[in-house]
């Protein structure tokens, strides 16, 4: 039965990584270590950030709603992927939609979420007698809402066009998960207008952010440069640098994968590539953010009395 009159493809089949038993247990059991340490140290962070008071301040409340997308990013890709690995391949159509859809909203809100971090670690830096006023907590509500709103009309849109398309031939997705790219491939329709709307959602979500989190850090370098002492350049600079490091190893692979054609031989690097935006990011993040965090480390301490 068709999900739809115009859709004659009711599931596809996607085609992960290798077909070898033995391998696939390996990534089974490797994707599975992850998954648990991506939910636990995320989580971890949520409930630290909300149990302390002394950690309600907006860079960490803009650090709790990334350990949520955190969350959502990997519960829409690994609970399939583990699926996958045991040998339970195909996917309905509207689950493959849904897949598509939650996808694109909680990377989207990534990227949008970056450049609010960055803006706030340019206010703590550049404006730090200004930053209570500039950074109230009605801001970072907008700020936030902001974020989730737009990834929201965002991802919307991708997929209302996405289901308005027929698919009518070849089901087999090149790839571990349903996204925008790879399914437009399948499209037995003209994907013209989805073509046009992902170059203006790339341009907007990804280079206009891009440019303006690079803007907010060159501003950012600069004040550091101006402090005398090595110690406030170490301090200063160390507010910001887990930030850095994260939006650099998140735009590289997400830019990678959208720009680049998700065809021919590309592919395998497309696949390892989405792995490192929606398994190795989600499970780094909280190592990144609090290893060298003390404001989060006497958290853990204080929830937690047996660490040292």
């Amino acid at each position: 039965m068709a999900v739809s009159n115009q859709t004659m493809v009711t599931e596809f089949i996607l085609q992960g990584f290798s077909e070898a038993h033995p391998l696939q247990l390996a990534l089974f059991c490797i994707f599975f270590f992850l998954y648990i340490m991506a939910l636990a140290g995320n989580a971890l962070i949520v409930v630290a950030i909300s149990l302390d008071s002394g950690l309600h301040t907006p860079m960490y409340f803009f650090l709790a709603n990334l350990a949520i997308l955190d969350i959502g990013c990997t519960s829409t890709v690994l609970p399939k992927l583990l699926q996958n690995l045991a040998d339970k391949k195909s996917i309905p159509y509207a689950g493959c939609m849904t897949q598509s859809y939650f996808l694109t909203w909680f990377l989207g809100a990534e990227l949008l979420l970056f450049t609010a971090m960055a803006y706030d670690r340019y206010v703590a830096i550049c404006h730090p007698l200004h930053y209570t006023t500039m950074m109230s907590r009605m801001v970072c509500i907008l700020l936030a809402g902001s974020v989730w709103t737009i990834s929201v009309i965002d991802s919307s849109v991708h997929t209302g066009l996405m289901t308005q398309l027929t698919f009518c031939g070849p089901n087999k997705i090149n790839h571990f998960l349903c996204e925008v790219p790879t399914l437009l491939l399948l499209s037995c329709t003209s994907t013209y207008l989805n073509n046009i709307m992902i170059v203006i959602a790339d341009i907007y979500l990804a280079v206009i952010n891009f440019v303006l989190t690079m803007v907010s850090y060159g501003f950012i370098i600069s004040s550091i440069l101006k402090i005398r002492t090595t110690e406030g350049k170490k301090k200063a600079f160390s507010t910001c640098s887990s930030h850095l490091i994260v939006v650099t190893i998140y735009y590289t692979t997400v830019i990678y994968t959208y720009i680049l054609p998700a065809t021919g031989s590309s592919m395998d690097n497309v696949k390892v590539v989405a792995v490192l935006y929606t398994t190795l990011s989600p499970t780094l993040n909280p190592l990144i953010y609090t290893l060298r965090n003390k404001n989060f480390k006497t958290a853990l301490k204080k929830m937690f009395p047996f660490i040292k």
